[in-house]
């Protein structure tokens, strides 16, 4: 099931993204998120009209998380939206990713977005092939753009048009 994150979902959501932060390159972030950070990051996204989604298992698991904002700050830039999604690694390669590209996409294009982009780390091809099975098409490589781990890490965007 995919719905709107609400308030309760903070401490499963904090877990989902500190896997990723704690432990791998895919977000160049190496801060963990409290789940006041995510509290925080839900009421933005809903006072800004922009969606943050969940999807969860029939138990009420939390497999993934995605969410968008503008990407650049300013009038112009106000139908350019940059999304986040993660995954539980368990869901992985079970249609849960596509289930919340698609409600996010159309969430975003609701708003009245015309495009999306994906910021993806140079050290994860897997999520730029799940992008660009999407219909997301390269646009740009910044090298470098990114450091952790000791490491300078390049940032691939990734472009759909809504």
């Amino acid at each position: 099931m995919i719905r709107p994150a609400r308030a309760s979902d903070a401490p499963a959501l904090a877990a989902l993204l500190n896997h990723w932060i704690e432990n791998t390159a895919v977000t160049f972030n190496p801060v963990p998120k409290t789940e006041t950070d995510i509290l925080d990051m839900i009421a933005a996204k809903a006072a800004a009209g922009h969606g943050f989604l969940v999807a969860e298992s029939p138990d009420g698991t939390l497999l993934g998380q995605a969410s968008y904002g503008q990407f650049r700050a300013g009038k112009g830039y106000a139908t350019c939206m940059e999304h986040s999604i993660s995954l539980a690694p368990t869901a992985a390669g079970k249609g849960i990713g596509r289930a919340l590209m698609t409600a996010i996409q159309d969430h975003a294009r609701a708003i009245g977005a015309h495009q999306m982009i994906a910021g993806v780390s140079g050290e994860n091809p897997q999520g730029r092939a799940f992008h660009e099975r999407l219909g997301y098409r390269h646009i740009a490589t910044v090298p470098q753009a990114g450091h952790k781990f000791g490491r300078f890490i390049d940032l691939v965007l990734l472009q759909k048009f809504l």
